[in-house]
């Protein structure tokens, strides 16, 4: 018979070799930090996450991080802004899911082994299908970007733009608000001339504010959509 501690230490190299067990205690230790320790976040704000670049992260050069591993160490970052902006928890209570439907990242320098670097997320456009996420690898001493990932978020079974209106709902209000008060005010320019303070809102014909959080969709985005529907084009036809 052997010793309970033999039957504990193979029980855990088995879970290491078959479920990778340090990926998912690190992915419940994101999520406990993001609701419990982290504060909230509007829907339109960028998360931080911190990182190290550890052995089991470096390519067989042993000389940087993998390639890949910037794309995995995405999944933490996604969960940590999903947690503090309840976009997942809107998505779920509409009856719908999320899933990852392309992603793109670009490399300006590797990251060294036991090297530190933050993952700076955020939403940059979204449509009644997708969101698009921007994801930016900082160096902490200079802020430097090491690399740059645009990721789509793919929602399924219910709408993108509903979805983010409702989470964009306080912030209009509390724009509309700011707006409805700083209309009552005006101020003299060097001309002598009243001017009315500048805000985020549009004025409509019937002379309403018209509060407008969802920014132009950026032109790397707009090209990056016309690619990925080329090449769906292509697969559907068998190229």
């Amino acid at each position: 018979m052997l010793p309970w501690w033999c039957y504990l230490l193979i029980t855990l190299l088995m879970l290491y070799a078959f479920f990778e067990l340090h990926y998912f205690l690190r992915m419940c230790l994101c999520g406990i930090l993001a609701r419990f320790v982290k504060g909230k976040c509007h829907i339109l704000e960028t998360t931080t996450v911190g990182g190290i670049c550890l052995t089991n992260d470096i390519d067989w050069l042993l000389y940087h991080m993998n390639n890949a591993r910037y794309l995995r160490e995405l999944d933490f970052a996604r969960a940590d802004f999903y947690e503090r902006t309840d976009l997942y928890r809107t998505i779920k209570a509409k009856g719908g899911s999320v899933v990852q439907g392309a992603a793109t990242i670009r490399y300006r320098r590797f990251i060294r082994p036991y090297h530190r670097f933050q993952i700076q997320s955020r939403i940059i456009y979204w449509d009644d299908q997708s969101v698009y996420m921007e994801h930016r690898f900082l160096r902490p001493s200079d802020q430097f970007i090491h690399a740059i990932a645009i990721c789509r978020q793919r929602i399924v079974d219910c709408s993108g733009e509903e979805v983010m209106n409702e989470l964009l709902a306080p912030k209009s209000m509390q724009l509309q608000a700011y707006h409805n008060a700083a209309s009552s005010t005006v101020s003299l320019d060097n001309s002598g001339v009243p001017t009315s303070p500048t805000t985020n809102c549009d004025v409509a014909e019937n002379g309403q504010a018209h509060v407008r959080l969802k920014p132009d969709m950026p032109p790397e985005i707009q090209k990056w959509i016309e690619y990925n529907d080329i090449s769906s084009k292509n697969l559907r036809s068998g190229c």
